[in-house]
C-alpha cells in the first residue's frame, strides 16, 4: 500500500491519506470543498463546490499517476436533495468515464460541508 498525498488538494483533517494506491487501485479519501492554500470551506454554489472538490480529485488522483478517465466508482454526499441537480450537471463535466456511483443525502459533513466525494480508480 502506498500513500499518496499532494499539496494541491486539502491536507486530511484526521488520521488518513488523501489516497491510498495498492494493487493497481487508488482509493481517494472523500474531498469536501476545501481551498489546499488556505483550508478554508469553500462558500459557494454547489456547482462551484463541485468544482473545487473535482480539482482536488484531478490533483490527487495525478498524482497517483491516473485520471477521472480512470474513475470506476464514486461515492457523494450532500446534505440537501435539492441541490441534486445542479450538483450532477457540474459532475458530469469532471467524471467522464460514468463511473458507477451512489449519491445520498445525508444529516452533516466535517466542517460544516454541504458535498463531499470520494473515488476509487484504477491505474492506467
Amino acid at each position: 500500500m502506498k500513500p499518496i498525498r499532494t499539496s494541491l488538494a486539502p491536507a486530511a483533517i484526521g488520521p488518513y491519506s488523501q489516497a491510498v494506491s495498492a494493487n493497481g487501485v487508488v482509493y481517494v479519501s472523500g474531498q469536501i470543498p476545501i481551498d489546499p492554500e488556505t483550508g478554508d470551506l469553500l462558500a459557494g454554489t454547489i456547482a462551484e463546490q463541485t468544482a473545487r472538490i473535482a480539482a482536488s480529485i484531478k490533483a490527487i488522483l495525478n498524482e497517483a499517476g491516473t485520471g477521472f478517465e480512470h474513475v470506476v466508482k464514486t461515492t457523494c454526499y450532500l446534505t440537501d436533495m435539492a441541490h441534486f441537480g445542479e450538483f450532477n450537471t457540474e459532475y458530469a463535466r469532471h467524471f467522464v468515464s460514468n463511473p458507477a456511483r451512489e449519491c445520498v443525502q445525508v444529516s452533516a459533513l466535517p466542517k460544516g460541508a454541504e458535498i463531499e466525494i470520494s473515488v476509487i480508480a484504477v491505474l492506467p
